[in-house]
């Protein structure tokens, strides 16, 4: 077995027993090799140590819980944080609201949508009073708002229609201008919530210059991450505003576009219209 396929095998492991002892001595036992060997090479694979790893499994599996309508309590311990308290002192920030909130739909969290046709179907785009949360393209406004509904748990939606207030105006015409080539430089002011190693890999994607592209493991390697590359693709998976990170020009080392959250054939025709008018530039 060699490196690489160690991490991984202990990250499954991981995710197999989040309610159980997941110390990296505990995990550097099941490795077979010592903490620090453990330390390394999982951080080299996956871009996180195993005890940044197993907290953002924790929080997923809380998060899941939380939408399941389990209390707080019970939530925690289901994903393995053992107590209340060590969730609301130390991933409540990563929720973007406190676990109670989180769990009652995070009422106070206001978010203006719009949905536009555009040259590669319907687009939606949301924003919080910080910035632009959601950019997502779908078939119908049901499928966008049951998609956005999902993300922002019960968070108060207020739908708008033509002609757009300020900003969000602003900003679609940036996003139908970027779509149409006219724009290359798409800079909305983002309000994401993400892990240290997403936010790395999502700052990475928006200094990749228009028209261009990388390869997961150039992104790995670029984030200093060499041995990262399928942490990369889930990154790039994870991403909630299309475009503004520009998931779309990470590809497959052979050349082949490979995965898009929104549709390889939307992808193929989003680098398409880059190349195309750099080349006219």
């Amino acid at each position: 077995m060699n490196e690489m396929q160690r991490a991984w095998r202990i990250a499954a492991y991981i995710e197999r027993n989040l309610e159980g002892d997941l110390t990296l001595a505990r995990l550097s036992r099941e490795a077979g090799v010592s903490r620090f060997h453990l330390q390394k090479s999982f951080k080299a694979a996956l871009g996180v140590t195993p005890k940044q790893y197993v907290e953002a499994c924790r929080l997923r599996s809380l998060k899941r819980n939380l939408r399941a309508g389990d209390d707080v309590l019970a939530a925690a311990f289901g994903a393995g944080f053992g107590s209340a308290s060590r969730v609301y002192e130390r991933v409540d920030t990563r929720l973007g609201m406190t676990p109670a909130e989180y769990r009652k739909g995070a009422a106070s969290v206001g978010i203006t949508h719009a949905t536009v046709e555009t040259s590669l179907g319907l687009l939606m785009i949301g924003a919080t009073d910080r910035g632009v949360c959601f950019v997502a393209f779908g078939e119908s406004v049901a499928e966008l708002e049951r998609e956005l509904r999902r993300e922002f748990l019960g968070a108060e939606f207020n739908a708008v229609a033509h002609p757009w207030p300020e900003p969000l105006r602003e900003w679609i015409e940036a996003l139908e201008l970027h779509l149409k080539g006219v724009r290359s430089r798409l800079d909305l002011p983002l309000e994401v919530r993400a892990t240290a190693f997403q936010m790395r890999v999502w700052s990475y994607l928006q200094s990749i210059p228009y028209g261009e592209t990388r390869s997961y493991e150039q992104v790995a390697r670029g984030i200093g991450k060499p041995r990262a590359a399928r942490a990369v693709a889930q990154a790039c998976a994870e991403n909630r505003v299309a475009l503004a990170i520009p998931c779309h020009r990470v590809i497959r080392s052979s050349g082949e576009p490979g995965g898009y959250k929104w549709g390889l054939e939307r992808k193929k025709e989003l680098l398409r219209t880059e190349r195309l008018h750099v080349d006219q530039a």
